[in-house]
Parts: C-alpha cells; structure tokens; sequence
C-alpha cells in the first residue's frame, strides 16, 4: 500500500445497480401513505442509493405525486430519525449550507459545527456550500459569519471560506523549510505570538505542502505543530486551528475523533453524529472506520450500536457499513496512518515530567515535627498530613521518616497508619514508601486472598525498567516468582515470570533484526500459525526486546502485514495472556496515554477501582503523571483532576446518602489525589 501513490478514499454508500427513480419514488409514497409510516422500508431504501440516486428520486417523486419528497418524510418522520433521513436527501451542499445555518442563528453559536465543516472541505465543496447557502438563504455566507464570530476565530473562518488553498499538487519544496521556520518563529521563538502568519500559511498552503512543513517544524521545535498550537492559541481559535492541522494529517482520523468525541460519556451530540455520518458515508467512511479503530481499539459499528436506539440506530448502521472488530487488515489510509504513528513513536523524544518535584527550602525536622503534632492529642490534622506528604519528593519523605526516628523515637509509618483510615491511609503510606518498596507492596497485595488481581500484576511488570523491578525483588515485602507461579497458570504465568526477571533488552532499535522481528520468520509469520505457535513467538519477542526496538518492530509489522499489531492480539488472543500482550503494546507506543486509559477505566462507570487509583498516582507522580494528564485530558476531554473531584465526589455522596457516614476519610482521600494531579494544573 505504500506504493500505490495518492490514497482513494472509500466511503459505504455507492450507486445502487439497475436504479429506477420513478419505481422507488413510488415504493417511498406507498411507505408514507395511510395511517402511519413504514419506516423500515424508508430506511432501507434511501441507505441503499447514492446521492446522485436520491436527488433523482426527488425529482420522479415531484414529477408523479406533485409532493416535495423531503416535507413528505418530515411530516411523516419524528425526531432524530427523521434528522438523519431528511440530511439524507439533501445534496452535500445543501446538507453543509443547513448546517451553517443552524449553527449561526439564533442567540448561541455552534462554533464546533463551523469548525468541523470549514476546516474539512475542500476548495470545490466550499465553494458549493457558499453558493447553496445563498440560493437556499438569501444571504450571503461570509457576512453571515462575520455578524457572528469575532477575532482570530472569525479571520481564519474568513480565509477558509475563500476556498482558495493551493491544490495538493501545489508544493514548494524551497518553502518548506522557511515556512516551517517562520510557523516557529510566529510563536515558540518569541514572547507572544503572531497569529496572522499562522493563518496565511495554514489557511493557504496545500495539504501536502503542509505535511512536509509540518514534520520539518518537528525537527525545527523538537515538538510537534500541535502541541505549539495548544501553548501559543486559546479558545474557538486554537480549536479551529488544531482542526485544520488534523485535517491535513488525516481527515479519516479527524472524522473518527470527531465521532468518539459525540459518543463517549453521557449523551450523544447527535447533531454532530450525523452530520458526520450523512457528510462521509459516500467519501471515507471505510477509512474513518479503520482509523476509528486504530485509535479507541473498538469499532465504530459497536459504538453506535451501544449508544443509539431504534430506526435511527439501524440507518447509522447501514451508512456505517460494517463491524471493523472482525477485520483484521487495514484499508490503505489507516495502514498508513499506522505506520505513520509507530514512525512517530520510535523517532519522538517525549519529555517526561511528574507532578511532584523536591521542595524549596527542604527542612526535614520541621517536617517531622510538624507532623508528629499533626497527629497528637485528640483527632488528627489530616490536612496538614496531605498539604507535607504530597508537596515533598519522595526522597525528601526517606528523609523525613529517617529524622522522625532519629528524633522522636517514633516510626512515622506506624504513626500514621495508627491515625488514618481506609482509602486516606493506603495513599498515604504509599507515598512514604520507596517507589521499589511500593511496588513490591503492591505486588503481594495483587496476589493475597481469594483472588488475584491479574490487571495489578500486568500494569506493574509491563511498566517498570530492568532496574526498577531488581529494586523491588530485594524488598522486604518482596514478591517472588514462586508466589507468581502459585497464583497464575499457564502461558500467562510464563509472561510475567519472563517480565519479572528485570532482563528485557536495553538500548536502540536494530533496524536489520527489527525487519527480521516483523517479518515472515517472525511476528507476520505467526499470525498464519495455529494459536500456540503464534503465542509462542510474541511472547518471545514481546517480553525481550528493548522498548525502542519493539517500536521499530510494530512499524514493519504494518508494513509487512497490512494488519495491527493491536487488533491481531484482540482478535487472536483471549483472557489475561491478551491483556499482557496488550499492555506491552500499549506502553510501548505511548505509556503516558496507557496510564491515562488505566485511570480512566479505574473511576468510569459505578463505584471507583481506588487501588488502581492510588497505585498509579502515587507511582507517577514524580516520572509521568504531567504527561498522563495531558493524555487524559486530550481523550476524555476533561482534565483528570476535574475526574478526581467530579467522579470520586459523586461517589461518595451516593455512598454516605446509603449508609451516612466517614466523611472525613473520602475527603481527605480526594484531596491527596488532586494534590498529586494538579501540581502545574493544565
């Protein structure tokens, strides 16, 4: 696929064969007419024609009954239903120019509809929805914007609506560099920023010349456009403009974002659901699909499935085409998105930064005295316990226990878990501990009683470094591989074993050794094997090979397979073995973002996985957990520490309604948790 020169994209909805208008324009009267409508004959017959196919039959429908087909089916039709089909029947620019349209009238503005259809549209389709908007309107459209945005936002609107980008054959190869240079100029290299440079070179220059400008600014910032974007703009601007960058990256992933981002959580914004699915059902939607599944490891048809309901749920279905989730290949735009992304991942140097930094002006005995009173007498000054232990580096809190020994003869440790309670406690006291100590802590912890917590296990061998884990096995609290062999079974238990050594290769990829990782002999190889041999070798790569070196691996899979390396385990694998193998995968390319998916999935849903929780807060909190935010934030759309205080206090509201008490500890518990997440709050 990497040769095949300029991507076709695909979209579900294709010209029916053997079309009659006049037959189906007098199959959809025979559905509306009488007593009620047969809605399912509607659906099925107008998500099985092209548009072209529909304006035709639009036009038989006037020509034999002398009814507009469109108010037919909007007297027939209620609600989102018939938003969906009546979107249907429009012609795309007329579908776009409504849309403006009711994203501008009225006291509100629905800036995030204006940004998805302006930054996404090519040359030839603005100047369609332009044209439409005054012949349906009366109005012109740029005057309308105007009327109704302000600022940067309305200028970039205004460049876009011009409809003048330079054609993607359009590249100059002696501007790259200087455009690249100017974008950083225009805004990391000086104090403020020049905004109207962003706006010529992002709103004029050809897609694919922006591509290149975009990897050499890259190399130019040693971050990327996006990132320069989220620092230097705010508001429906920097919105804007992040859209625009998305779009000329990959519009199947804008699209796919923009479709998650309608579904997840509570509610649906159906608006932007189907005007989505409407817009792209005949341009991209395979692509969207694949790209939606490359990004949220579930695919689009399931989405839909589990968050509409009814005829509406059964058209977007129709015009999604498929369920991606037993598809293993990639269509061409999301193979090459993939390897795009594990490129990116081998090649970016990600700075990691915690939350928590050693304090200024460190004074360990008045530390420890501060919380020993904090602890004496009658009740305890749980705020001031948080405000010492959450705002010291963890070298600084050794320090602390060792003065607190030294000096009072106490054992601080003891001290406080004598004092706290439950949730309060184990945050506490894992924070006085040493990252090594910790996680032996919670090693035994996942293996003790009935049960084992398999996910524990995985998170904490997957994620640590050779030294890391050699660290923890000299603990006290040590877990042994003998514990980890009576607890799991099988080759699950062989992983962690593996992992648990502390021997996974160090150092660079190995370019010729990585080909030979991915190729025939090895993991493409293994996906044409009976399930154990395929187990076999991933695991033997999976759990030896460096980090760097599995990325490299992971991109010439794509290339070599047209499949991903993702999929494949979810598909192939099952049980504790696939969450292993998924897990690696996934620190692989991104930790920061497997920790935020990990945080996110602990406080989702009904009542919150608090070890998890604690666990990976206390752990990153001086290594990652400013990335982890950022990730979280740029998934979920909400900051982590908003989730902390809004997830975990809805809980424990419900929680005391029930049984009414213990106050104190959920509150303290939440505040040591925000202390840890908001250190430099995004």
């Amino acid at each position: 696929f990497f040769d095949k020169g300029k991507i076709l994209y695909v979209g579900t909805i294709a010209d029916q064969p053997d079309f009659d208008a006049g037959s189906d324009a007098e199959a959809l009267y025979n559905a509306m007419k009488g007593f009620g409508s047969d809605r399912e004959a509607i659906l099925d017959l107008i998500t099985s024609r092209s548009n072209a196919q529909r304006q035709k039959i639009r036009a038989a429908y006037k020509s034999q009954y002398g009814k507009d087909l469109i108010d037919d089916l909007k007297y027939e039709l209620t609600g989102k239903f018939e938003r969906l089909i009546v979107g249907l029947m429009r012609t795309p620019a007329y579908h776009d120019a409504k849309e403006i349209k009711d994203a501008i009238k009225g006291a509100g503005t629905d800036e995030k509809c204006l940004i998805e259809i302006l930054a996404s549209r090519t040359n030839e389709q603005i100047h369609n929805l332009v044209a439409a908007y005054k012949d349906a309107y009366g109005r012109d459209l740029e005057e309308d914007v105007i009327g109704d945005t302000s600022g940067h936002f309305r200028k970039m609107l205004i460049v876009l609506l011009q409809g003048t980008r330079e054609e993607d054959d359009v590249v100059s190869e002696d501007l790259v560099e200087q455009d690249a240079q100017d974008l950083y100029d225009a805004g990391e290299a000086q104090w403020g920023t020049d905004e109207a440079k962003f706006i010529m070179l992002l709103g004029n220059r050809s897609v694919t010349h922006l591509q290149l400008v975009f990897d050499e600014y890259e190399k130019i910032a040693e971050k990327s456009i996006e990132d320069s974007i989220k620092s230097e703009l705010s508001g429906d601007f920097e919105r804007l403009m992040l859209a625009v960058v998305q779009c000329i990256r990959s519009k199947p992933m804008f699209f796919a974002k923009c479709l998650y981002k309608s579904m997840k959580g509570l509610g649906t914004a159906d608006n932007t659901l189907i005007r989505i699915m409407v817009s792209r059902s005949e341009t991209d939607m395979l692509d969207i699909r694949e790209c939606f599944r490359l990004r949220y490891e579930k695919s689009l048809y399931n989405m839909i499935q589990d968050d509409t309901s009814g005829e509406y749920k059964r058209t977007l279905l129709k015009l999604c085409g498929g369920d991606d989730d037993i598809a293993g290949e990639f269509f061409p735009e999301a193979a090459q998105i993939a390897y795009k992304m594990w490129e990116t991942s081998s090649m970016t140097k990600v700075q990691l930064r915690g939350t928590v930094r050693p304090y200024q002006n460190f004074d360990p005995a008045s530390d420890a005295k501060a919380l020993r009173k904090a602890m004496k007498g009658f009740g305890t000054d749980e705020d001031t316990i948080i405000d010492i232990v959450t705002q010291r580096s963890n070298a600084q809190r050794q320090e602390i226990r060792r003065i607190f020994k030294s000096l009072l003869g106490r054992d601080l440790m003891a001290d406080l878990k004598s004092e706290l309670s439950k949730n309060l406690e184990r945050l506490i006291l894992g924070l006085m501990m040493s990252p090594a100590e910790f996680d032996a802590k919670m090693m035994k912890k996942a293996m003790e009683g009935a049960g084992t917590d398999e996910h524990s296990l995985i998170e904490i061998l997957v994620t640590r470094s050779n030294q890391e884990i050699q660290e923890m096995s000299l603990c006290n609290e040590a877990f042994t591989t003998d514990a980890i062999a009576s607890e799991t079974s099988g080759k699950f238990k062989r992983i962690l074993i593996s992992l648990a050594q502390g021997a996974r290769e160090e150092g660079p990829a190995d370019m010729a050794r990585a080909l030979e990782d991915a190729q025939v002999s090895e993991l493409a190889d293994a996906c044409n094997s009976e399930s154990d041999d395929m187990e076999d070798k991933f695991m033997s790569i999976l759990c030896t090979r460096s980090f760097p070196h599995l990325r490299r691996v992971f991109q010439e899979f794509v290339r070599c397979s047209n499949k991903d390396i993702e999929q494949i385990i979810k598909k192939e694998m099952s049980g504790d073995f696939k969450n292993a193998m998924f897990a690696i995968v996934r620190s692989v390319k991104n930790q920061p973002s497997y920790f935020a998916d990990r945080l996110y999935k602990a406080m989702k849903g009904l009542g919150t996985d608090d070890r998890a929780l604690i666990r990976i807060m206390v752990s990153r909190s001086e290594i990652d957990l400013f990335n982890i935010r950022k990730e979280f934030k740029e998934t979920h759309e909400a900051s982590l520490h908003e989730f902390i205080q809004v997830e975990m206090l809805v809980v424990s509201c419900v929680v005391l309604i029930l049984i009414g008490g213990e106050k104190g500890d959920r509150k303290c518990s939440i505040t040591g948790l925000y202390w840890l997440c908001s250190q430099n709050s995004l």
